[in-house]
């Protein structure tokens, strides 16, 4: 397989996943980034990929991280982050704490067992505060083995699954014992583009395609500025730069009106996601990985139902109502895109717009805080 059908068919394989949940019933469930990411394991066990596509590979899903940051902050708007209701800002910030000290005790656990398990505790707090945009990040800024990491993203879609089973199922009536109680209205509630679910073919309407252009070109300047801004670091702090501005000058352009009213550029954000995810992927070998799994598979039990279980406990101790409690939590540990349909199945279709909220704010201080407790735990001696 040559390098061109292997760029081919990374960047044009997803539009193929949307196309088929757009227009084919019985697709119309499938989560395109799972797809994409089974794909590429697929891709990248049968043989047919030559040994020099690792290089290939690893600049595909470094170059799709540092493009996909940008892109999904720019729909952002700071300056609306203090209209949230104090109570969804203090759940974020209690599940924050939650994640980042279950996953330092996680590592101690782990330490001995796994080299990485330092990064690997990091990982973990971006992926459980924000999603896997932050997961992705992380895993570069830290420069994370590509084994190790796919089994800690294989591990989170079982564990985040069954969490999402449960938060929509029997969690409400149990945790209502503990957690204060709110009738919630029913009425619908204005959802922003970042719950939105990418569309193929709004990417190529009149009024969205050329300004989508233009949203791609100013990314392309914030990751030149970045990677700039890196030079000035020594080398084995460059990549982590890199991410961290790339992170921060997205944030500053979601300042700018004419940047932050481009339509569609979350939805684009999560295609190259998709991308990330086939080239990542494809770079796992399957044998290691089932050997490997089992171990990560618990790390990632534990701080996922460790942290939720701290995080309904200090939602008790500060009277935070269930339903906030329970949205917030889905926002920061299955990313915003989930919101909806938790709040629906809750009856509590006014927050879905806090909830959405909190979770992109979860998306811009993950790569923050999985990066700076990564580097206490490894400057801890870990």
């Amino acid at each position: 397989m040559t390098s061109a059908l292997i760029i081919l068919f990374i960047i044009l394989f997803p539009a193929l996943t949307l196309y088929a949940k757009e227009r084919i019933h019985r697709f119309a469930r499938w989560s395109p980034l799972i797809v994409c990411y089974v794909a590429g394991l697929i891709l990248g066990n049968v043989g047919i990929l030559p040994e020099s596509a690792l290089g290939l590979l690893d600049t595909l899903s470094t170059i799709a991280v540092a493009f996909s940051l940008p892109l999904l902050l720019f729909s952002v708007d700071i300056r609306k982050w203090k209209e949230l209701s104090g109570k969804s800002i203090l759940a974020l910030a209690l599940a924050a704490f939650s994640v980042g000290l279950v996953a330092t005790l996680a590592h101690l656990l782990f330490a001995p067992r796994t080299e990485e398990s330092w990064k690997v505790a990091g990982m973990l707090v971006g992926l459980y505060t924000g999603g896997t945009p932050n997961l992705a990040a992380i895993k570069t800024a830290l420069d994370v083995d590509r084994n190790v990491y796919l089994a800690v993203h294989t591990s989170d879609m079982v564990v985040s699954a069954l969490y999402l089973l449960a938060v929509m199922t029997f969690a409400k009536p149990l945790l209502s014992r503990f957690l204060p109680k709110k009738d919630w209205d029913s009425g619908l509630a204005t959802v922003d583009s970042a719950g939105e679910a990418t569309s193929l073919t709004k990417f190529f309407a009149k009024n969205i395609r050329l300004r989508l252009l233009a949203a791609l070109g100013f990314t392309a300047a914030i990751v030149a500025l970045a990677l700039g801004l890196s030079l000035l670091f020594p080398a084995d702090f460059q990549t982590m730069i890199v991410i961290l501005s790339i992170t921060t000058l997205s944030l500053g352009a979601s300042l700018l009106p004419k940047v932050r009213t481009i339509p569609m550029t979350f939805a684009a954000g999560e295609y190259i996601l998709y991308i990330f995810c086939i080239a990542v992927g494809a770079m796992g070998n399957v044998s290691t990985l089932l050997t490997s799994a089992p171990t990560y598979f618990v790390y990632v039990s534990i701080v996922l139902f460790g942290s939720f279980l701290l995080h309904v406990l200090l939602c008790a101790i500060f009277k935070i109502d269930v339903d906030t409690m329970l949205i917030v939590s889905t926002s920061a540990i299955c990313s915003p895109p989930f919101v909806g349909v938790v709040a629906v199945a809750l009856k509590a279709r006014k927050l879905i717009v806090p909830g959405i909220t909190t979770g992109i704010i979860g998306y811009a201080v993950g790569n923050y805080l999985g990066i700076a407790l990564a580097e206490l735990l490894h400057a801890a001696g870990g």
